[in-house]
């Protein structure tokens, strides 16, 4: 084994949020809970043990983790690299990937309008 620690993408050091699976709420640390003053930037294990989740009262024994939301894929060093969309979340390139196909496919239908 080698004796470096293992390398970690910008995903996986980012703090995780936590879903309650009794109604589907996401707890994100980067918010907090308005509801019972928790500040933004608490993590889900510095939450009391007697919080409950702000929709259905479910305990926190019910939350499971969801990982991180919103954070980049890929490694630190590599985000500059490429066209930009290194920077982007899975979600954003999801939608440029989906987007740029639908807007190819409406460029083939609009050649039918040619005569």
């Amino acid at each position: 084994m080698s004796d470096r620690a293992k390398e970690q993408t910008l995903a996986e050091i980012a703090p995780a949020s936590y879903e309650c699976r009794a109604c589907g709420y996401v707890y994100e640390p980067s918010k907090g809970d308005s509801t019972s003053n928790v500040p933004p930037g608490t993590a889900f294990d510095d939450l009391s043990i007697d919080w409950r989740c702000p929709v259905c009262s479910a305990k926190k024994s019910v939350f499971t983790n969801i990982g991180a939301k919103n954070a980049p894929s890929g490694f630190q060093e590599n985000l500059n690299y490429g066209l930009g969309v290194n920077n982007l979340t899975p979600g954003q390139k999801n939608l440029a990937i989906f987007g740029a196909l639908a807007l190819a496919f409406l460029f083939f239908l609009s050649l039918y309008g040619l005569n």
